[in-house]
């Protein structure tokens, strides 16, 4: 029984025994009194009667009716008039008066007996009679009913104005005793909420103040860990002067383009080399030619921002040469990129960025899943040569494997709308299991396959960019939820299947999500929905998703984590089911030993809020070994399973 119902009942306790207790006080008061009362009225009335009778004791009609008026006109039980000569009584009047409305159980559980008194009469100096009057105690018993009545009520009435005022008193006083355990939940869920305004009870002051504490302890410890990963991330993966990625970590994202199925695309890598950097720091200094290549690099970011997929993945590899890989994008709209950087790019010296005119050239070479990352460098590098060899601002080259229908926008539309029509994805499963026990399965990742004309299987990879240049990729998640819960009909298994960012900030699409999900909310401790790091909407949008999964049951987490670390301070507030490493974090992590000093960093700040860590891409036992001596929960790769239909 909770606190609050404890102290509500032993309120109504103690109001029930003050008032019985002051009830019975009261009631045996009144009885005393009425008793009292009896008993005067029997001798009064047995005096007056005798006096009465004095000058007519010896006619006994006078007598007769002196004693009825008496007794028609009082609550009386008998009075009798006895000759004292011979013990003969000469008149009696009696009758069994009843208590009106008073209940018999109450008669006797009064107890309440008839009064008597005696006078005598005289004749001359002699006694002639003798007068007995018993007064019936009627009269007192509906005086007491009533004030027994009057008692209740009031003690009715004051116990439920007690109780509801009892019951609002404490559940404020309480309040603060709700909002730890939602605290204490909260915890539970990687979130950290402080009570800002402290209850004025001294106690319960007390505990909130405590509780704050150890929530800011707990949130300044994960923050501690999260800056220091952060940092840690910055050394190892970002140029310390433009702020753009370096070269390790341009090598990461593409090998992971070109090698992984899940995550490869077709698309273009752009190389920008600075002419004659040295020179111009000789002519400029250093610390000019340090604005310059600073001014270089918010130009790449100013006009990648129109392709939100090349974001993160815009590099400085060294000195002045820079490099943009850019999955999905076509090659009109690479040409087209390229056009606008050189333009943009011409305008620093009109702009006064330096005084001297910036001379830059691009190279532009294409990429598809199985081309080597270092043919594809080769091939960019070429560009870029014959681009300054024949004094080109630009050069695009292609080869026999991306000159193929990847670009063709046509084929794509029609091959894509007619497979979301007939609903031609078919569901594919990787295990993700446990990293000290491999043979419990923690979930199945869902993957989507499309079925072509010809019923071969093509990889996400390859159609998702161009689901989401057509703006279809709400359509595709749509099917896949449904997909899933149908198929989860059929097993225990639990599953986690990605949300597009599309779908998130589309809230047509997300209201048709929750509905399917409201449909078969039993299924909710099942079925994880996982986003990507790579395009996170809004705080406040994955807040409220949080919230509304979190009420259907379903839970939410993060996928392709490591690019944007910063924003895990933000993340922690939602309460993650878990957190996938990217797999670009992973590959050869036992033979680099930066990849392990920033995977031990995550996973001490995860560790800091109980938030689950799972390992993407782990192929070789190398990697599994050190993932299983870092203390990483999971692992995912295909070292334990190819994705594959349900069997």
């Amino acid at each position: 029984m909770s606190l609050f119902k404890q102290l509500l009942i032993a309120i109504c306790l103690f109001l029930v025994v003050a008032f019985t207790g002051n009830f019975i006080v009261s009631l045996e008061s009144s009885r005393a009194q009425y008793v009292n009362q009896l008993r005067s009225h029997a001798q009064d009335a047995a005096t007056a009667l005798a006096l009465s009778l004095t000058p007519n004791i010896d006619d006994p009609a006078m007598v007769e009716l002196l004693v009825s008026s008496i007794f028609d006109s009082g609550y009386y039980a008998s009075i009798r008039v006895i000759d004292l000569s011979n013990d003969k009584t000469l008149v009696e009047r009696s009758g069994i008066a009843t208590a009106g409305n008073v209940p018999d159980w109450f008669v006797k559980l009064i107890g309440l007996e008839p009064a008597g008194a005696d006078a005598i009469v005289s004749r001359g100096w002699e006694q002639a009679a003798r007068v007995e009057v018993v007064s019936h105690p009627m009269f007192a018993l509906a005086k007491l009913w009533q004030g027994a009545l009057g008692s209740l009520g009031w003690l009715l009435f004051c116990g439920a104005v007690s109780a509801v005022l009892g019951a609002l008193l404490l559940r404020r006083q309480l309040k603060p005793l709700d909002y730890m355990v939602e605290q204490s939940h909260a915890i539970a869920r990687r979130e950290f909420l402080s009570l800002p305004d402290l209850p004025r009870t001294p106690e319960l002051r007390r505990v909130v103040q405590a509780m704050n504490q150890m929530v800011e302890k707990l949130k300044a410890l994960f923050q501690e860990q999260a800056e220091r990963s952060e940092k840690l991330r910055a050394e190892s993966y970002q140029d310390a002067l433009t702020g753009l990625a370096n070269r390790r970590y341009f090598e990461m994202q593409l090998n992971a383009r070109v090698t992984n199925p899940e995550q490869a695309s077709s698309g273009y890598l752009l190389l920008l080399r600075v002419k004659d950097l040295a020179s111009l720091n000789q002519r400029l200094g250093g610390q000019h030619t340090d604005e310059l290549l600073i001014a270089v690099g918010e130009q790449l970011s100013r006009e990648c921002a129109r392709y939100p997929q090349t974001l993160n993945l815009i590099t400085r590899i060294r000195g002045g040469e820079f490099a943009v890989l850019a999955p999905g994008l076509v090659r009109e709209e690479a040409l087209q990129l390229a056009q606008n950087l050189d333009t943009a790019l011409g305008s620093l010296h009109a702009t006064g960025a330096t005084d001297v005119a910036l001379v830059a050239s691009i190279g532009l070479a294409p990429f598809v899943h199985g081309d080597s990352p270092q043919a594809v460098l080769g091939l960019a590098d070429q560009a870029l040569a014959q681009a300054e060899g024949q004094g080109e601002n630009w050069v695009c080259l292609d080869h026999s494997a991306a000159a193929d229908a990847g670009d063709d926008h046509h084929t794509w539309h029609t091959l894509l709308d007619r497979a979301l029509d007939q609903q031609r994805f078919k569901l594919y499963f990787q295990p993700v299991v446990a990293s000290q026990d491999t043979q419990l399965v923690l979930h199945y990742k869902v993957l989507s396959r499309l079925i072509d004309d010809q019923g071969q299987s093509i990889p996400a990879g390859r159609f998702l960019p161009w689901l989401e240049r057509f703006g279809w990729t709400a359509r595709l998640d749509l099917l896949m939820v449904q997909g899933v819960l149908d198929q989860m009909a059929d097993h225990e298994d639990s599953l986690a299947l990605n949300l597009s960012c599309a779908t998130l900030v589309n809230p047509q699409a997300l209201n048709k999500v929750f509905e399917l999900l409201r449909s078969h909310s039993n299924l909710g401790s099942r079925l994880t929905l996982e986003i990507g790091e790579e395009r996170l909407p809004e705080q406040a949008i994955l807040e409220e998703l949080t919230r509304r999964l979190r009420e259907l049951g379903f839970s939410l987490s993060l996928q392709h984590f490591g690019g944007r670390f910063s924003m895990i301070g933000n993340l922690a507030r939602l309460g993650l089911a878990y957190l996938k490493i990217d797999g670009s974090y992973i590959r050869a992590i036992d033979q680099e030993g930066d990849k392990r000093v920033f995977i031990e960093a995550i996973q001490r700040a995860a560790h800091s809020i109980d938030l689950p860590l799972i390992a993407e891409r782990v192929e070789t036992e190398g990697e599994m070994l050190v993932i299983r001596e870092l203390g990483v929960y999971g692992v995912q790769g295909r070292l334990f399973g190819e994705p594959e239909p349900w069997k």
